[in-house]
């Protein structure tokens, strides 16, 4: 299995800056399906994009990468912060910065257990000696 870092980066991001919106998953995929059909790269099927959206939604709370924005801090209780885990996380994929690919090919290296804690955690630190 390998999973589908453009999305999660995405997710990661979105995280990031919905301080007093709902988080949806849903329509950031639909967003990320119409960027890569523009730039000529086709998605097979939006509608299993969007599922799995909400998927890596809930395993990234689930796994600790991300959690309820605080209310001080535009918390509506249908959006989230990155914690440091999820900060970490966006940093090795981040496509912006160089050296992501490798970070996501350690990462899928790892298999469906690469998001588990302490996987993340062992690799995370093995993409920090390269």
């Amino acid at each position: 299995m390998s999973y589908n870092w453009d999305l999660i980066e995405r997710l990661l991001h979105e995280v990031q800056s919905s301080a007093g919106k709902n988080f949806a998953p849903r329509a950031y995929a639909e967003e990320l399906a119409q960027e890569l059909e523009r730039a000529g790269e086709h998605t097979d099927n939006l509608d299993a994009l969007k599922a799995l959206a909400a998927e890596y939604e809930s395993q990234l709370l689930g796994a600790g990468f991300i959690e309820p924005r605080p209310e001080e801090e535009g918390g509506n209780g249908e959006n989230f912060v990155l914690t440091p885990r999820g900060l970490q996380l966006l940093s090795m994929i981040d496509s912006s910065i160089p050296g992501g690919e490798h970070s996501r090919e350690l990462l899928d290296d790892q298999g469906p257990a690469a998001l588990s804690p302490e996987v993340f955690a062992d690799t995370a630190a093995k993409a920090n000696l390269v």
